[in-house]
């Protein structure tokens, strides 16, 4: 296709010569003596050059090719002067113009300074164009990687980053960021009663305890995507431990901060629901449900609790360990549910969940809500929670989550080798 020239000029022997020369040279030539024209010209067409005479009755070529550079900043603009100078030749490349060329011209001259022109249109829009991608490049930031990472690399991450930071953190964060995830697990528990309740009656127990453990997932789903720091989730710490980037003293120690802080939040929550009076719910079956849940924890046998708290930690940091794979919320979200899920379902015992559970029971109960039928009344009291239940609980998740998981993929990644150490 061929380029589009458009010359402006009050002297038709000049719009003669250059339609002659450029339709020689293969441009498509249109020619006019008025300036108004021309300007409607440029509004309504694109023209890749322009040649525009510098001085015309009425207007002045310098306002006309400023007009021009705005209209079409594409074209290149080559000014026709009767009378140069180096001020005014200055002047119109500050406007737009590209080129100049004097009156009168040889064929050959004007040629020469309209492909002049041409090539420094393009070399200014390289320029520019370079500038632009640097300051894009200069803008972008980095893209995450989507890929989820594979256990080895989870197993570095907890080990060199997660450990690490958890004691590293200021206290007083890490004490707040505790009695968050006391409250998070806190929100789970109520939910889960509040949600099967009355379920097993109408759809029976084990759809009733899928039920509570698909909801109670939310509780840790809130610790580990909006951030909190939790007692069971921080048993993963061993990894670190074993790895030497933390001791084992400072290590305990901020078990015991988080451990506590925990405990704070369940207290909180559980306090605002005896507070709330929603436990009055289907005529006080809510409180009921609550009561009889604490009643079943604190009979559990010392052996019997300990066993299933093996299994819930195990399940849990299993959840932890899965959402540190996942990269999107999405994902870590799936990671969460299905194990947590699983534990709760199975009527595994979690010790910050309990201390959630185990109190609002005895609000309700020291507030006249009676003990389940067969049950001894006087057995649910603070001394038998913290020792019937907290305590072999508290040891049994340890166990669950630092072993099973943590001390297994160390040993599984992360161990130093016979001949790595010889070497």
């Amino acid at each position: 296709m061929a380029q589009r020239m458009l010359v402006i000029d009050d002297e038709d022997v000049v719009l003669q010569s250059c339609r002659k020369i450029f339709t020689a040279e293969g441009f498509d030539v249109v020619t006019t003596n008025s300036p108004e024209e021309g300007l409607k010209l440029i509004s309504d067409t694109s023209f890749d050059v322009v040649l525009c005479d510098w001085k015309m009755p009425g207007f002045d070529g310098m306002d006309v090719v400023e007009e021009i550079s705005n209209r079409s900043p594409d074209a290149t603009i080559v000014m026709i002067s009767g009378f140069p100078s180096v001020g005014r030749a200055t002047e119109a490349m500050k406007r737009g113009a590209m080129d100049y060329v004097s009156k009168p011209f040889t064929p050959e001259e004007i040629s020469e300074v309209v492909k002049r022109a041409v090539q420094r249109k393009i070399t200014e829009e390289k320029k520019a164009l370079g500038r632009f991608e640097q300051i894009v490049r200069q803008l972008q930031f980095p893209v995450p990687s989507i890929e989820d990472k594979a256990p080895s690399t989870i197993a570095e991450t907890v080990a060199q980053k997660v450990g690490v930071t958890k004691v590293t953190s200021p206290w007083l964060s890490v004490f707040v960021l505790g009695i968050l995830a006391g409250a998070y697990i806190g929100f789970g528990g109520l939910l889960s009663t509040t949600v099967s309740f009355d379920l097993a009656a109408h759809l029976g127990l084990g759809f009733s305890k899928f039920m509570a453990g698909s909801v109670f997932s939310v509780g840790l789903m809130l610790v580990v995507i909006a951030g909190a720091e939790l007692f069971t989730g921080n048993n993963l710490m061993i990894t670190s431990t074993l790895a030497r980037e933390i001791s084992m003293g400072t290590m305990l120690k901020r078990w015991m901060l988080v451990y506590v802080a925990n405990f704070i939040g369940s207290l909180i929550l559980a306090l605002l629901f005896h507070l709330s009076g929603l436990w009055k719910t289907g005529g006080g079956a809510l409180g009921q449900a609550a009561v009889r849940i604490a009643f079943a924890k604190v009979s559990l046998p010392f052996g019997e609790a300990l066993f299933r708290a093996i299994g819930c930690n195990w399940l849990v940091c299993l959840a932890v360990w899965m959402a540190l794979s996942a990269r999107q919320t999405i994902g870590k979200i799936f990671a969460i549910f299905f194990p947590i899920m699983a534990f709760v379902a199975i009527g595994f015992e979690h010790c910050v969940a309990n201390m959630y559970f185990i109190p609002v029971g005895i609000f309700l109960h020291n507030a006249g809500i009676a003990a389940p039928s067969g049950a001894d009344p006087g057995i649910l009291h603070w001394g038998s929670f913290l020792y019937r239940n907290l305590l072999p609980v508290t040891i049994g998740n340890m166990i669950g989550g630092g072993f099973f998981v943590g001390m297994s993929y160390w040993g599984a990644y992360l161990r130093p080798r016979k001949g790595a150490e010889r070497a």
